[in-house]
């Protein structure tokens, strides 16, 4: 789970704290048809074991946010595995493909003559079927997910049942501010990262993007928020309303030390220039021969291919120790140690050997 998941689960939290019961839903049936929202192509499906050890995850991590005592856990599969062939061609009879074309994302594809699957448009019936099956009162998702929400509050009238009410919440931007947080996008913050992690990646974010975060991500009220904007308007330093974004949420899933501590390692390394002693060595094995620069960099996580670590080095954005390095051709030999720094958060201790 990352943080663009949070502002969901934070609303959920909400919810039981005024004393109800919140079903935590995986969608580990209609995973394996692969949710089209928001897509200009057919999403491809994830397999059994993707969508297990998901789900897995999601189980482990939730309760970092939601109260256990008034959560239930379900997996869709459980009713939608029962409809069988027959019950999903039933319940496609209740549905038009001129209602699914009136979806912003299908309308586009079908317009652009880009293929629609015939699966994907059983997603937002599946999808608003487990309103059926849990007879909610109240769901939520994400704005992407208002179509589906929707098709699950007709589907339940057709069905007999009072129509749920449906709340849609903004989609948090990924540490870029351009595309909405997603793993894929390499652009998200773990509510497992470690806090220094966590406190770097906030920190890293723009000025702008950082009000974006308070309003979706802070439990400060949002008078508060408007003075914290008011001052930087008058001239505080936005890095210093960052510090405090940062610490809240670095608080919020590991503890107050934690955060401080975090904010005086973000200070000592990157406005002191001070590299951090307690980082765990890892041994790069050239098989005796000396490694290569941009293939070190790679191999010890800083890069994601040797292509990106040659351009790093071109950009003047690898040190070693401290001393810039410039040559991607470089070779780093038997013995060589000390910390590869790449930018201003991405560290490792090495060695070569």
């Amino acid at each position: 789970l990352h943080l663009g998941h949070t502002v969901i689960i934070n609303k959920m939290r909400q919810f039981q704290e005024l004393g109800h019961e919140v079903v935590f839903l995986i969608g580990d049936f209609t995973g394996m048809i692969g949710d089209p929202s928001g897509k200009n192509v057919t999403r491809p499906a994830l397999s059994r074991e993707e969508i297990e050890s998901n789900a897995a995850t999601y189980k482990a991590q939730v309760f970092k946010i939601l109260d256990p005592e008034k959560t239930v856990v379900e997996f869709n599969s459980r009713w939608c595995s029962e409809l069988g062939a027959e019950g999903i061609i039933r319940l496609a009879s209740r549905h038009t493909v001129a209602r699914m074309l009136e979806r912003d994302d299908f309308d586009k594809r079908y317009r652009a003559g880009q293929p629609i699957a015939i699966h994907e448009f059983l997603y937002p019936l599946m999808q608003g079927y487990d309103s059926v099956a849990l007879k909610t009162d109240i769901e939520m998702g994400g704005t992407d997910q208002k179509f589906n929400l929707l098709v699950g509050r007709e589907l339940q009238k057709q069905y007999g049942q009072p129509s749920q009410v449906v709340i849609t919440l903004p989609l948090l931007e990924g540490l870029d501010g351009v595309q909405k947080m997603s793993k894929s996008l390499g652009n998200i913050v773990g509510i497992t990262d470690a806090p220094d992690d966590m406190f770097g990646k906030l920190m890293s974010i723009s000025d702008d993007l950082m009000w974006r975060y308070f309003e979706l991500l802070s439990f400060k009220s949002l008078a508060d928020i408007a003075l914290l904007r008011k001052s930087v308007e008058d001239g505080a330093n936005p890095r210093d309303v960052k510090f405090e974004l940062a610490k809240e949420i670095v608080a919020r899933f590991h503890s107050e030390a934690d955060a401080d501590r975090s904010q005086k390692n973000f200070v000592d390394r990157f406005s002191q220039g001070v590299l951090p002693e307690d980082l765990d060595e890892t041994a790069l094995d050239s098989a005796g021969l000396g490694l290569g620069l941009a293939q070190a960099i790679k191999a010890a996580g800083l890069a994601s291919s040797t292509s990106e670590a040659m351009r790093l080095v071109g950009q003047g954005a690898v040190r070693l120790d401290g001393e810039r390095l410039n040559n991607p051709k470089k070779v780093l030999e038997v013995g060589t140690k000390g910390i590869l720094q790449v930018g201003k958060r991405r560290l490792a201790r090495i060695r070569i050997q």
